[in-house]
């Protein structure tokens, strides 16, 4: 058996090949829409990709399942679980609580296991060439290395009301009912790592043994004390928030996300078409420098989503591709291979139209954002002073009288920002309040950015 690890460190999200090397098979799971990789993997094992499936209807980011299943050809397997709010809107065959998938020795068996979502499945996987015992679980969103996934999330975005109480019951039950019945020795691969919003405490470790998290995960006692109402409580407390995008995202996995097929290469355009595009609205403006270069200059109006580290995530901060507004996107970036890589992490949160790039800001209009430093901020008249940071962060410190709104719920939240008047925005080191400036100021709101960001001020401000 083959099991490879693909890893987006953006999203901080897992997806697995496993292969069987007999038969020259293989399936994916929680394939991203990128799909290189997996047929890059299956091109060097000599093997074909016959079967792709998935944990649950993701929120974070946009399933490649539907695109992995068009370029090879492969079955789709999707769960049939959570009753009928909950069921896939595309082909493919419908997995229930104890159905497997066989390719050739290996056996890919569907476990029940919500708490996370209502059809959440888990997989656990056989080497049949090697034991008849199940050696293998592919966790999803379901255990995490220390942490469990968030019941939270259908309430966040999904429109759910007080769903959170019955997903935390459900995940108590899963735990108990299966993740604790099987043998300590069984390995654990999640679906996620740390610096997902998926959960709260996620370890960084790729994976883990059932047996590990029977003794050392947080949870461990409440289950071993059969303390149901504790664990809730613990559970649910302190969850992030989550990013407004992943309403998008709900809704676009259960549908069927758009099959992108092959993509043509991206053209470098010359700035005169790039100029004529902006001036007519026919298109928008990324930066995706640093924070230091953009504020030496950038084309008016521009929105910033730094390549490389979070291009996805920022993207969808900054880009709403249902808004009415959303216009092509033309990248600033090096060369074509990073503007490559920038359309490829922004086709995971379903931004997709990318129109071409520039590598220089030579023959467009520039102007530098504005800023404001930390000692003249108090004497200024703002309209409000925004901090796009998290609660937890905006708790443990802030700018007296400062609105806390996460960064990735600003554009959809226009009705918490004055509409005259001038926004000063600051965060914990000025990439997120320029990332959301510039956004807002495409949106027309005046923005300001806190130069020096919060520790800045906090420095000013030392008594």
């Amino acid at each position: 058996m083959l099991i490879e690890r693909i890893y987006d460190e953006d999203l901080a999200q897992a997806s697995y090949f496993i292969g069987c090397q007999r038969l020259g098979e293989a399936i994916v799971v929680d394939a991203r829409r990128d799909v290189a990789p997996y047929l890059e993997l299956a091109a060097a094992n000599g093997m074909k990709i016959t079967a792709v499936t998935e944990t649950h209807i993701h929120a974070d980011y946009l399933s490649g399942t539907r695109e992995l299943a068009a370029a090879t050809g492969a079955a789709i397997y999707v769960s049939g679980e959570g009753g009928t709010d909950w069921q896939y809107g595309f082909e493919g065959t419908r997995m229930f609580d104890g159905d497997a998938i066989t390719i050739g020795n290996l056996t890919i068996k569907a476990l029940h296991t919500p708490g996370h979502t209502p059809e959440h499945l888990s997989f656990l996987v056989t080497d049949g060439a090697f034991s008849d015992q199940a050696g293998y679980l592919l966790s999803g969103d379901f255990v995490f290395a220390g942490d469990l996934g968030r019941p939270d999330l259908l309430d966040e975005a999904a429109g759910g009301v007080d769903t959170r109480f019955e997903g935390a019951r459900q995940m108590f039950a899963s735990l108990r009912d299966k993740f604790l019945t099987l043998p300590d020795y069984v390995q654990v691969h999640p679906g996620h790592g740390a610096g997902s919003a998926c959960g709260k405490a996620l370890g960084a470790i790729p994976s883990s043994t059932v047996g590990y998290e029977r003794l050392y995960a947080w949870w461990g006692p409440y289950l071993a004390a059969n303390d149901e109402q504790a664990f809730i409580n613990e559970l649910l407390d302190g969850q992030p928030e989550a990013h407004a995008y992943f309403a998008r995202m709900k809704k676009q996995n259960k549908q069927g996300p758009a099959v992108m097929g092959p993509r043509e290469p991206l053209t470098e355009i010359p700035a005169t078409d790039v100029a004529s595009r902006l001036e007519t609205g026919k298109a928008t403006f990324v930066d995706t420098r640093g924070v230091a270069d953009l504020h030496k200059g950038t084309v008016p109006g521009a929105l910033h989503i730094p390549a490389g580290g979070k291009t996805a995530s920022f993207g969808a901060w900054a880009v709403d591709p249902e808004s009415e507004n959303t216009r092509p996107l033309i990248l600033l970036t090096a060369d074509q291979a990073q503007a490559h890589a920038v359309r490829d992490a922004l086709a995971r949160v379903g931004i997709d139209d990318v129109a071409g790039f520039v590598s220089s800001l030579d023959g467009l209009p520039q102007a530098a954002p504005a800023t404001i430093s930390a000692t003249d901020l108090d004497p200024f008249d703002t309209a409000m002073v925004l901090d796009v940071r998290s609660r937890t962060e905006h708790a443990a410190g802030h700018i007296p009288g400062s609105h806390q709104l996460h960064g990735g719920r600003a554009l959809w939240n226009l009705d918490q920002l004055p509409s005259d008047g001038t926004i000063v925005a600051y965060c914990a080191s000025g990439m997120r309040s320029s990332i959301v400036g510039n956004a807002l100021r495409n949106a027309g709101y005046d923005v300001v950015e806190l130069e020096g960001a919060y520790p800045a001020w906090a420095a000013a401000h030392a008594s």
